[in-house]
């Protein structure tokens, strides 16, 4: 050999020597600060979070919620909606209920959550306390993401997967607002990872902290009850699958667990009793008193809702009855790319079984647990009701980037391929700021309303930004058909009037895409070919995500 090859191979192997280093070095520095990064990382979440709050109105969900919530706290019943229970709603209205707002006794409860909302002049402050009762949700979830990723990763997996779920836009979108959907995916996860736990380690502390996890999370929303048996269904047939176990050695497996999943069903059910401040009564399942009965009838409710479907677009169409192709859409245009890539790439290269070390696979079978317990729903209104899923999908993404930082001690396009993913990811997720429940990423296109609006677009959230945008433009008065219940002249729009569907008024129009799409399609669902007038009228420009705006001149002779 040459002498100038030999230095260029001694070179090279110095390259190699020196980028494994920093591999190592970069992987201990994870492992040896997680618990300092985790926190750092929920502190960040945190103060983007509440950034967003006077940011937009409420919207459409929010004012039911917080009705309950002050109607647990104030009156101390629960009877405007069971569909849903009471742990998230309280959560939500405690800030506002130790703020001095009380019920105001409307009939319904968007009426009676707007009532309080107005009540006072002091809505920013109450909403913004409303929402930051969904914030304990959100740390107790990212604490769970870390601590199922350092099961299932080590520590370095924990932070990166913290990382990911805390640069999920959708995330931080439904932890910033006074709704159900963090709260189920924080105790989803937690009453997951107990179960694990107890299983690995039997005894009255797993136990309990068993039926601690499990009661919350049915307090947060019903679709747990059909998340959870199919996730720990998918989960067991993965331990089957890797341990082999014989049918003698199941059962006593099984038996040596059983009083402490006992003692976990009998916490469970004082947690849940409690939730319902310990009430006790007729319902509408049993003939005689029983406890907690709100709980039967709002299972009731979920279940008649289901039944008869939930009217929502999808993909230029407007039904009830939902698709099956819903949420897998809405994974890959509302989850960043870098997520998508990294998910891939983790279920393709997923890591090796280690001792002492959870199996991938259980994080993974969760995640298909909930996406097909989803699919066949007939409520079909936004990714939000598959968040439970999330904290699993990051996981799966971070095995994804640990596997490809490890290849960079033999493949450099990998150690580049990883880095740009990350940070791709924490820019794409900055720059959504505070927009975070509209984003889509580049494979919705330039008009996400498109494939999909309410929750996942528009869920009234600009309407405080169109009363500012309208002051700008000085304009006196405006076409516009609210798809929440809401007062606009309340955030700054002019005198207005309901738009029709036919034709824009002379003047200003504004309007909503949820409306258009939906609620205006849903009006016309018996004739698929009519058009609205939105459908082929350029708007001036869109405000916020969610809201067009138009000017159509007046004609000569109209009084305009």
């Amino acid at each position: 050999m040459s002498k100038a090859r030999k230095k260029r191979a001694a070179v090279a192997a110095v390259a190699v020597e020196s980028k494994a280093t920093f591999l190592e070095r970069a992987e201990a520095f994870l492992e040896g600060r997680a618990p300092v990064l985790a926190l750092a990382l929920i502190l960040l979440g945190t103060i983007r979070i509440a950034a967003t709050y006077t940011v937009f109105n409420h919207t459409s969900d929010e004012p039911a919620h917080l009705a309950c919530g002050i109607e647990w706290l104030d009156q101390g019943v629960y009877r405007y909606e069971t569909q849903h229970p009471p742990l998230a709603r309280v959560m939500a209205a405690l800030g506002p209920y130790l703020g001095g707002a009380r019920s105001l006794h409307q009939n319904e409860m968007f009426a009676e959550g707007n009532a309080i909302l107005y009540a006072g002049d002091q809505y920013d402050r109450l909403l913004a306390l409303s929402r930051a009762g969904n914030l304990p949700f959100f740390w107790l979830a990212c604490w769970m993401v870390f601590l199922w990723g350092r099961r299932t990763l080590g520590a370095a997996g924990a932070v990166l997967s913290l990382l990911i779920f805390t640069m999920i836009p959708t995330v931080l979108a439904h932890a910033g607002l006074s709704t159900t959907d963090m709260g189920v995916t924080a105790c989803f996860a937690a009453a997951a990872y107990a179960l694990v736990r107890l299983a690995e380690a039997p005894g009255p502390k797993t136990g309990a902290w068993l039926g601690l996890a499990g009661g919350l999370m049915v307090l947060t929303k019903f679709s747990a009850l059909v998340y959870y048996p199919a996730a720990v269904a998918a989960a067991l047939a993965v331990w089957w699958y890797l341990t082999r176990p014989t049918v003698r050695e199941f059962w006593r497996l099984l038996l040596r667990r059983l009083p402490w999943l006992g003692l976990a069903a009998l916490f469970g059910f004082v947690v849940i009793w409690a939730g319902y401040r310990f009430s006790f009564g007729k319902s509408v399942w049993f003939r005689f008193p029983v406890p907690f009965p709100e709980l039967f009838s709002g299972l009731q409710e979920v279940i008649a809702h289901n039944e008869r479907g939930h009217i929502a677009y999808f993909m230029g169409e407007v039904r009830t009855e939902g698709w099956w192709i819903f949420f897998p859409t809405l994974i890959a245009v509302k989850l960043p790319i870098a997520v998508l890539g990294l998910a891939a790439i983790g279920l393709w290269r997923r890591p090796e079984r280690r001792p002492g070390i959870w199996p991938f696979g259980i994080p993974v079978a969760v995640s298909l647990a909930v996406l097909a317990v989803a699919m066949p729903s007939r409520i079909n209104i936004g990714i939000r009701h598959i968040l439970p899923m999330f904290p699993f999908l990051a996981i799966i993404a971070a095995a994804g980037a640990l596997w490809l930082a490890r290849q960079g001690r033999r493949a450099t396009w990998a150690q580049w391929t990883v880095a740009a993913a990350l940070v791709w990811l924490c820019a794409s997720s900055l720059a959504a700021h505070p927009d975070y429940l509209p984003y889509f990423n580049a494979f919705a296109g330039s008009e996400p309303e498109r494939i999909v609006v309410e929750s996942d677009l528009d869920w009234g959230q600009d309407i405080k930004r169109l009363g500012r945008r309208l002051q700008e433009r000085n304009v006196p008065s405006v076409g516009f058909s609210p798809a929440i219940m809401i007062d606009p002249l309340k955030h700054g729009v002019p005198p207005w009037r309901w738009s029709a569907v036919d034709a824009p008024f002379p003047g200003w129009n504004a309007v909503q895409v949820t409306g258009w799409k939906a609620r205006r399609l849903g009006l016309l669902m018996q004739e698929p070919n009519t058009r609205v007038w939105p459908d082929f009228v350029k708007p001036v420009e869109r405000v916020g995500s969610s809201i067009l705006l138009y000017y159509t001149p007046p004609q000569p002779g109209n009084g305009r």
